[in-house]
């Protein structure tokens, strides 16, 4: 996607020495457009446990290029040597944050690569590299086909108001700053825009690290589409009242069943949907999707954050970014980061193979490979 009209990726290799991954470090947007240097996997793991870089596919990809890092720092006197370091690595990456399940799939894709691998070190490393690069350009790729799929609904919905702006709200960060390119929940909204149909966005903020108001509508002001950024608790109002047309948001884990790990804050959108008959789809890459797990809400972890997240809010004051205090100090605080919502409040979900339902049918109907190794009740 486009910056000051240029375009970037999220995560990519520096073409000047192959040692070092370029990320662009979040935590200063919209404000400053600070682009990161990583060279090991221990400041890879930083910058994922802090939130440099975030959202489901882009920590997947960025979990593949730390282990591409890892093996150029492993130890290369023997084989062995190799892989228990490579052991070491992927366990830190993989502790770096509990509910994405696109960061443990990236780095179990690359162990089995080497792994299945009698080759030598070096071959080793050229096929961390090849895999960390694949991951990627999957990921952009499954987006972009993301966006071909999702547009049909807006599409629709436009053609039944007669070409009136279709007003859509999500919730956090499923752009392409939390993917490698595109976007999940945005990318119908970029294909369907870009097809020249009038879009408007509402955009929750997001508390408590505002990743809605500070990344969604930067990116979707350097896109050039209409929105609006909206509290909260806003949502439900405006759903009451015929001002949301459809709800579309991302998801960092999704079961089989059709059960979706979010933001905190997405189960009430989508109850508030329900409660309006608006329609509420989640868009998500099949990375993100967990094989594993029948009962979302009994069985996904839930990462709880820092409270100092919740205690303080940051942004610009007199051209200076700061942190500000807005709570009693030494409140306690519990930063639940994620809530999960069943899959009874989700209308479908939109995949790279297509839209299906929310439901263990719904998902084998198109990932039929899958039909067979799923727990049963």
């Amino acid at each position: 996607m486009n910056v000051a009209g240029i375009p970037y990726r999220t995560i990519w290799l520096d073409q000047e020495d192959a040692g070092v991954v370029k990320i662009i470090d979040q935590r200063y947007l919209p404000h400053r457009f600070i682009v990161e240097s990583l060279s090991t996997p221990d400041q890879m793991a930083r910058a994922i446990t802090d939130m440099h870089v975030r959202g489901a596919g882009l920590i997947g990809a960025a979990a593949g290029f730390g282990m591409y890092l890892a093996s150029l720092t492993a130890d290369r006197s023997s084989l062995d040597s190799f892989m228990v370091d490579m052991a070491r690595s992927a366990e830190m990456l993989i502790a770096t944050r509990p509910t994405a399940v696109n960061l443990s799939w990236a780095v179990q894709r690359i162990l089995d690569g080497i792994s299945a691998s009698g080759a030598s070190v070096e071959d080793k490393i050229a096929i961390c590299l090849d895999s960390a690069h694949a991951i990627a350009d999957e990921d952009a790729d499954f987006c972009r086909r993301i966006g071909r799929h999702g547009a049909e609904i807006i599409t629709g919905i436009s053609n039944s108001k007669a070409g009136a702006t279709v007003n859509i709200l999500t919730h956090c960060n499923a752009g392409w700053l939390a993917f490698v390119d595109y976007g999940t929940a945005t990318s119908p909204i970029y294909t369907a825009f870009g097809q020249g149909i009038d879009v408007h966005v509402w955009v929750d903020e997001t508390r408590p690290r505002n990743q809605g108001a500070s990344l969604t509508a930067w990116e979707l002001q350097q896109q050039g589409i209409p929105y609006t950024v909206i509290v909260d608790n806003a949502g439900g109002h405006l759903m009451q009242h015929g001002m949301v047309d459809l709800v579309i948001t991302g998801s960092d884990r999704t079961t089989f069943t059709g059960d979706v790990a979010n933001k905190i804050g997405t189960y009430l959108k989508a109850l508030a949907a329900r409660d309006n008959g608006i329609p509420f789809y989640v868009a998500l890459p099949s990375s993100t999707f967990d094989w594993t797990v029948r009962d979302g809400v009994r069985d996904i972890p839930i990462e709880q954050r820092d409270g100092e997240e919740v205690r303080y809010i940051e942004g610009l004051a007199e051209d200076r970014l700061t942190s500000v205090l807005i709570t009693p100090q030494n409140s306690p605080v519990a930063n639940y980061a994620f809530d999960v919502t069943p899959a009874r409040l989700v209308t479908g979900l939109i995949t790279e193979r297509g839209i299906c339902p929310a439901s263990e049918e719904g998902t084998l109907s198109l990932f039929p490979e899958h039909r067979g190794t799923v727990p049963q009740p």
